[in-house]
């Protein structure tokens, strides 16, 4: 089946890509091995001087890119912008702090000298998402070019057109053929992927469901895997809360990427003292955020990124309402062409319904009071998954609190939970495991070798 890709804003298809034959997959693997065998002599200053190309073109063509990005899945173009400049920026870190990062260490011992050294281990397999897609690319591919891995990307089947620019942006940097390949493989050509023996490991950002089946592979034929998938984040309003800090950027953590975010806050808890002035203000500000084309300036939420995925959260809000649920903003999908669906602020959502068990990917907020911080904590911990979550507070206490209670792989005091080239990324329970970004992520796909000198 071909690579489609369909303007949101529109539903009109803007390109079609043909898959790649078994032939030309097996081809573009033998080319990566090869290259691989080269690229890991290179030394760390060869690699960033590469990288550093790479950011300087994709900071010149910053808007072109940008377009592509939106008319691909919908993002406004401000947000495409603002993907952009973070990939060329994360770029540019790891040019420049790979080398340390990877740098042996030395431990005491017995021995005369010993420690340990990271070591590249061969090609990588993405398997990446459309909601962020050239960030979730390059948050692999930065990391890992500089370690001395080459990278395989398989990126969702409606993002093609964003795959190809980062190949061939690869390409006109001067990394070498086989460095960098995209390859529009279908589902069962990407498990032969897997379980060849020139690919050395797999990562994946997508959906539970995806995770398992990658896993699952990458376990049978013992590669190494890490796995990004799904989360429901807490957004916990405490006490101490600041409104006026807190009710903006409670609108931010919803309807960042149209909501479309795996780190996007779905579950506002808010303590029972402040619940009513919360939802009020709340509420307002959801209805007032701005929905249309992508491309205007003063759009914050374009459309969703398909007609199926607008039609699953309409199904998701539909059941919850037909449950109990009140709706205080938006609950229904916005008449007219393209794949709109409005800011909508849900509360009395019963656990038992799709809204109260199941990710929430768009612009819909869950609103739940509970009777203290304690309980705001317990609920956050609720669910099976647990990638991000955030305290909003001003009293320390109640911060180092939620701080130690929250049971994710990321937790952020007073801030939208983002992503920053500094600190991992990743998730714990059902949202997956191992960590990209920082020091701990580019050795996620390293040989870490001891050595022993007598």
């Amino acid at each position: 089946m071909p690579f489609v890709a369909v303007n949101p804003t529109t539903g009109e298809t803007i390109a079609t890509y043909p898959a790649h034959t078994r032939e030309q997959v097996n081809l573009a693997l033998a080319t990566a091995h090869a290259a691989f065998l080269e690229w890991r002599t290179t030394s760390f200053e060869e690699r960033a001087v590469l990288m550093v190309r790479a950011a300087e073109l994709l900071e010149g063509e910053l808007p072109v890119v940008a377009q592509l990005l939106t008319s691909e899945m919908g993002k406004t173009f401000a947000a495409a912008k603002g993907e952009v400049a973070k990939c060329a920026m994360t770029m540019r870190y790891y040019a420049e702090h790979a080398e340390s990062l990877l740098a042996d260490e030395l431990i005491a011992t017995s021995a005369s000298r010993s420690g340990i050294r990271y070591e590249p281990i061969g090609a990588v397999l993405a398997i990446m998402p459309w909601n962020f897609p050239l960030w979730q690319a390059v948050r692999f591919a930065a990391p890992s070019l500089m370690a001395g891995n080459v990278g395989i990307l398989k990126h969702a089947p409606n993002v093609p057109g964003t795959a190809a620019f980062l190949e061939d942006l690869f390409r006109r940097s001067g990394f070498p053929t086989g460095v960098f390949t995209n390859l529009y493989a279908e589902l069962d050509v990407v498990a032969d992927i897997i379980a060849d023996e020139r690919v050395a490991a797999v990562t994946l950002t997508g959906s539970e469901r995806a995770g398992r089946s990658v896993a699952e592979l990458a376990g049978r034929h013992l590669k190494k895997s890490v796995m990004e998938l799904g989360g429901s984040d807490a957004f916990i309003v405490a006490s101490s809360a600041d409104l006026d800090h807190t009710i903006p950027l409670a609108v931010t953590a919803r309807v960042q990427n149209n909501g479309q975010s795996c780190i996007a806050s779905k579950r506002f808890l808010v303590v029972r003292d402040r619940a009513d002035e919360f939802i009020a203000r709340f509420t307002d500000a959801m209805a007032a955020v701005a929905v249309g084309d992508p491309m205007e300036p003063a759009t914050v939420v374009g459309p969703l990124v398909s007609s199926t995925q607008r039609d699953l959260l309409d199904a998701q809000v539909r059941d919850a309402v037909a449950k109990g649920a009140v709706v205080h903003a938006g609950g229904a999908p916005v008449d007219g062409p393209g794949f709109f669906y409005p800011p909508t602020v849900l509360s009395h959502v019963p656990p038992a319904s799709r809204a109260g068990c199941e990710e929430l990917f768009g612009p819909v907020a869950v609103v739940q009071v509970v009777d203290d911080l304690d309980e705001a904590i317990a609920v956050a911990n609720s669910t099976p998954w647990g990638l991000g979550g955030s305290i909003w507070a001003t009293d320390p206490a109640e911060i180092e609190h939620a701080l130690s209670g929250i049971e994710a792989g990321m937790v952020f005091a007073n801030a939208v939970v983002a992503s920053t080239p500094e600190l991992p990324f990743g998730g714990i329970k059902n949202s997956g495991y191992g960590r990209e970004l920082s020091a701990v992520g580019i050795r996620e796909f390293t040989n870490v070798k001891s050595f022993f000198v007598a």
